[in-house]
């Protein structure tokens, strides 16, 4: 605690510390909510970067500054809150602000060499780990779509690619059949059901692993700037409004393709039983959720569209589950060294969760892509 204690003080503007404890569920960076007795700004993020997952931590923090700076020059602009406020009038955006240390710097390195940064805190506003009802779902679609509104004329060239492979499944895929070569070899798995389940799942969709990545060869897709993680719980809500007015955890931030943040928006949005959840049997894609977030989405996301962009919806929604499915298999095969576990089966257990999404994604396949026409 007095460790934590030193490394705050290094970012703290005003004001004492009177309190720091964990935050959030983050599967990747420790991340601490960290309180002052300052009346103005009582809260702040305190949090350790994964350098094992983010091996270039500065250009983490490079990519949020520029993020921050386009992002806070656009909602200046006169032209820009005039399109706002005709379609969202009295509504809140809010972008974490970078703290800087007491010399200056975007970040701190410790004794033991690790790469710390505080974040400033939303005040009056709340996450939420499920949908808690179609008009939470519009909400959470639209701070998706106004993200992305936001950040359509940021260059991508001007943003770094922290996460070399992030979201590109035919990547995962290798990485996984190697992995298991690997685990057969040492028999270090057992082969119980939900493993023969699992092995047998991705066996059976490996040929289609390649849609997004061959539609962005083919000319049909683009790389765009995009948040690569805006999973639910890292949407902001207004405690009073009920609005979406954020959208946090800006570390995957970086060229991409839309549809992998549609996707995992949607993915995570649209099964109601949670990420976390032990009845893996009962999950399914609940499907007037995604209606409605994809109506918050599109409310402000249409301007830049294609019909491509369109067309290829259905396949984020559903290859995002299922490479999200993979790569906690994977890890688990591997021994649990990528995302943080509760217990050995933990991955296990979030691998059959999506790969059981996935299923109810296809089976429905006719009833979505329906949705997603009707709102072209």
């Amino acid at each position: 605690m007095n460790n934590l204690i030193d490394i705050a003080d290094r970012f703290k503007q005003q004001g004492k510390i009177v309190n720091i404890q964990e935050f959030g569920h983050g599967n990747i960076n420790n991340t601490f909510l960290v309180t002052l007795d300052f009346l103005e700004e009582k809260h702040f993020i305190l949090q350790r970067i994964n350098t094992q997952v983010f091996r270039q931590p500065k250009l983490v923090m490079q990519n949020m500054s520029i993020f921050t700076i386009h992002v806070h020059d656009k909602l200046k602009a006169l032209s820009f809150a005039d399109r706002l406020q005709e379609t969202s009038p009295n509504r809140r955006w809010e972008v974490p602000r970078v703290l800087m240390t007491q010399n200056a710097q975007n970040h701190f390195i410790d004794a033991e060499g690790s790469f710390w940064r505080a974040i400033s805190f939303i005040d009056a506003a709340e996450s939420f780990d499920t949908i808690q009802d179609s008009n939470h779902a519009r909400e959470v679609g639209y701070a998706l779509g106004m993200f992305h509104n936001l950040i359509s004329d940021l260059p991508t060239e001007k943003l770094a690619d922290t996460l070399p492979g992030f979201h590109i499944t035919p990547r995962y895929l290798q990485q996984y059949v190697e992995t298991s070569y690997l685990a057969s070899l040492q028999s270090s798995v057992s082969q119980s059901a939900k493993v023969k389940y699992c092995l047998q799942f991705v066996s059976d969709r490996s040929s289609w692993a390649n849609v997004l990545e061959n539609a962005q060869a083919q000319g049909h897709l683009r790389l765009r700037s995009i948040h690569g993680d805006p999973k639910i719980n890292n949407v902001m809500i207004d405690t009073t409004t009920g609005h979406g007015i954020s959208i946090i955890d800006l570390d995957t931030v970086k060229p991409g393709l839309v549809h992998y943040d549609i996707g995992d928006c949607l993915r995570s949005s649209c099964n109601p039983l949670g990420e976390e959840t032990d009845q893996w049997q009962m999950v399914r894609f609940d499907t007037d959720i995604c209606q409605s977030v994809l109506q918050g989405y599109l409310s402000v996301a249409r301007d830049f569209l294609n019909l491509s962009d369109y067309e290829y919806m259905y396949d984020a929604i559903r290859l995002i589950a299922f490479e999200l499915g993979l790569r906690f298999f994977t890890d688990y095969l591997a021994g649990n060294v990528y995302f943080k576990t509760k217990y050995p089966e933990h991955n296990l257990a979030r691998a059959l969760v999506q790969f059981k999404l996935t299923e109810s994604i296809e089976s429905q396949e006719t009833a979505i892509r329906t949705i997603i026409e009707e709102m072209r």
